[in-house]
């Protein structure tokens, strides 16, 4: 994949794209949390995982999850935290391990060439193995999509910058519940890498059309 005048080895990312978060009847609908934004961008996500399959393109997905213990909720590890957030927790568990509600959702469901990248906290850096799987491939840029694109696309976002991944975010296959998530955009175009719509980032994949068969 070119970018401009380098030749770049990419892999695509798509940040915690489940059903507690999604899809009608999760956790977050269940509270009665806007979701409809998070679900327009399943079918440019959808074209593009079909893409990236296309041009070889490693596809990783991350999966929050939480243990049905809580031994890893941050009202454990946290003394102040923003009450909205507090407030999530101690309502509903969130994507518990093993539940319907931290499967990815089926629109985007990973194949058996995917892999799936489990995570406790808003990174898909921090406490992963994440990196020795990127580096095993010997990736150099990630192409970043999903959700939350304020909190957890741009937490994963900055750190892959910080360790030394090149980063390209794709306005219109991540969504946000923040109405200020523009300031992401503007962040990443500003300090840290690319922001490309799904149209733009089409036109620097090469791939082979799949043959049809008669």
């Amino acid at each position: 994949m070119r970018i401009g005048k380098h030749e770049v080895n990419p892999a695509l990312l798509i940040i915690d794209m489940q059903n507690g978060f999604v899809s009608n009847g999760g956790s977050y609908d269940l509270m009665g949390i806007e979701i409809s934004k998070y679900q327009k961008i399943i079918p440019n996500l959808q074209e593009l995982i079909q893409l990236c399959r296309l041009a070889k393109i490693p596809i990783f997905y991350t999966q929050a999850v939480r243990e049905g213990t809580g031994i890893d909720l941050l009202t454990r590890t946290h003394k102040i935290l923003p009450k909205s957030r507090e407030e999530r927790i101690k309502t509903r568990p969130i994507c518990v391990r093993g539940t319907w509600d931290a499967n990815i959702i089926d629109e985007i469901s990973p194949s058996k060439q995917d892999h799936i990248v489990i995570k406790r906290r808003d990174s898909a850096f921090q406490d992963t193995e994440i990196e020795v799987w990127l580096r095993s491939f010997g990736i150099d840029t990630i192409i970043f999509t999903g959700i939350d694109t304020s909190i957890c696309v741009e937490s994963s976002l900055r750190d892959a910058f910080n360790h030394g991944y090149d980063v390209i975010l794709i306005s219109d296959a991540t969504s946000s519940m923040n109405k200020n998530y523009y300031s992401t955009t503007e962040n990443v175009r500003e300090y840290y890498g690319l922001v490309m719509t799904l149209d733009e980032l089409k036109a620097t994949l090469s791939y082979e059309t799949p043959r049809i068969r008669k």
